[in-house]
């Protein structure tokens, strides 16, 4: 293997699982299953949330914005991933990289934050239901969801292009799957205490605030739930924000595993797996997740398979 200097924009090799190759075929055959679950599932609440003007709500307005996330999140990584698992070539370009590596962290960072404002909107109609169109109007809405992609953006800007600039001296075989912040970071030849206090930072500025804004919001919700005086109320409750309660422990506690640990803890396949399971896992459970806790969304999609697109039973937000 050629040695090229750090400024080389030759790119990297992606070791993959290579030292397992009977395990690459496996996993090639479960990510595709799983990407296949994600581009139907998100295209079908987006498709559905459109179609139906009884689902032109706030909550749905961010639903959408998810599964529009997740297709973005998956597809900036998964058909490069497909290329690494099925061949022998593990090549990816230096371009290719650092576009997966800004996409990743961008897309990454959009759904902490996204989550936050669901759960937002949740403690909203939950504890404030007389003003909620008021509170959520779509001015609002539109301005709070520009706001977690700007912010994202903006994040993983600065994060990708410090770890970018690390001089590698030669080095390009990152012992990933895909171009991921910490696996490019480790393979610096310089002190990368620096970057990694950074990563930590913002790491806390876009994962833990979003995550004790959702924790106070639940408990907020928790607690006007508790004086409900009706049941049927207590379990409309409990529901609509149940699926987003889902979601946010799946997500939240495969990334604060990943990124709030210092660099060189976790084992390196420990690493990779954690990596596969929030790159293709969670995105394919979000619409499953939503579509089978809510009685709109399912009442909706059946509709949609049998090519209905008359009045849909609504029942209450």
């Amino acid at each position: 293997m050629r040695h090229h200097n750090y400024s080389s924009p030759d790119g990297f090799i992606l070791l993959g699982f290579s030292d397992h190759p009977e395990l690459e075929m496996v996993l090639s055959g479960i990510v595709t299953v799983f990407y296949l679950i994600t581009l139907i599932g998100n295209t079908a609440v987006i498709l559905v949330s459109l179609l139906y003007p009884q689902l032109h709500t706030p909550m749905y307005f961010f639903l959408r914005n998810l599964s529009f996330l997740d297709l973005c999140f998956t597809t900036s990584i998964i058909p490069q991933m497909l290329v690494n698992l099925w061949g022998q070539d593990k090549a990816i370009s230096y371009v290719g990289c650092a576009i997966q590596l800004y996409g990743y962290m961008w897309f990454g960072s959009v759904e902490c934050l996204l989550l936050a404002v669901m759960s937002y909107d949740r403690f909203t109609a939950v504890c404030k239901p007389l003003h909620y169109l008021v509170i959520m109007n779509p001015q609002i809405c539109l301005q709070m969801v520009s706001a977690a992609w700007g912010i994202s953006l903006a994040n993983s800007v600065v994060l990708c292009t410090m770890t970018l600039k690390l001089p590698r001296c030669g080095n390009h075989i990152l012992d990933h799957f895909l171009c991921e912040l910490p696996a490019l970071v480790k393979i610096a030849c310089i002190d990368t205490t620096a970057i990694e206090m950074t990563v930590f930072a913002l790491g806390i500025i876009i994962i833990l605030i979003p995550l004790s804004f959702i924790l106070i919001s639940y408990a907020l919700i928790a607690k006007a739930v508790i004086r409900m005086k009706s049941a049927v109320g207590r379990k409309k409750a409990i529901n609509t924000c149940g699926s987003h309660l889902t979601v946010v422990s799946i997500f939240y506690g495969t990334i604060i595993y990943m990124y709030m640990q210092p660099g060189n803890s976790a084992s390196k396949d420990q690493g990779k797996f954690l990596t596969l399971f929030y790159t293709i896992i969670t995105p394919s459970l979000n619409p499953i997740i939503y579509t089978l806790r809510n009685k709109d969304m399912k009442g909706a999609m059946k509709k949609l398979v049998k090519g209905d697109k008359g009045s849909l039973e609504i029942g209450g937000h």
